[in-house]
């Protein structure tokens, strides 16, 4: 059986693959192009651990085929911070201390990156609605919250 050439367009950057009609985009993520960022916590679309965003929604790229990613625009974990300058929210999860293991943080970070995008002033209430499909074991939500909240602040300059 042969597979799917897809020509898409990852972090900005324009890429091609080739994928099984079976493979998530999780699975071409982190096998076929070597982006390890978005976890694989749950593989049915409750954790959040893999969220990306697809043509900027977030997307949970276990539940979405790597095919279809063909002529979308895909971001992940990898293409949040420019060089070496760290996003806000990114930030300010490590000035909260709102990590641990590290397993969820990546989802976290997508997701609230995507969230201060399309709200760049959510109240506290909008922020964890947002963030309710990503699943945390180890941490806790409020020092997460509060990340999101002091990144919104920041990038607001309040």
């Amino acid at each position: 059986m042969s597979g799917i050439h897809v020509s898409t367009t990852i972090n900005g950057d324009a890429v091609e693959y080739v994928c099984d009609v079976e493979e998530t985009l999780l699975d071409v993520l982190r096998d076929k192009l070597g982006m390890t960022g978005s976890k694989e916590g749950c593989a049915s679309g409750d954790c959040g651990a893999c969220s990306v965003t697809v043509d900027g929604r977030l997307t949970c790229s276990c539940l979405m085929l790597g095919a279809e990613a063909q002529g979308r625009e895909i971001g992940t974990i990898e293409g949040v911070a420019k060089g070496t300058e760290l996003h806000p929210v990114q930030q300010k999860i490590l000035d909260n201390a709102a990590l641990q293991c590290g397993v969820c943080t990546p989802g976290f970070v997508v997701a609230a990156k995507a969230l201060l995008e399309k709200n760049p002033d959510p109240t506290e209430t909008e922020v964890r609605y947002w963030l309710a499909g990503n699943l945390c074991r180890c941490t806790g939500y409020d020092k997460i919250i509060r990340a999101v909240m002091d990144a919104a602040a920041e990038m607001r300059g309040n």
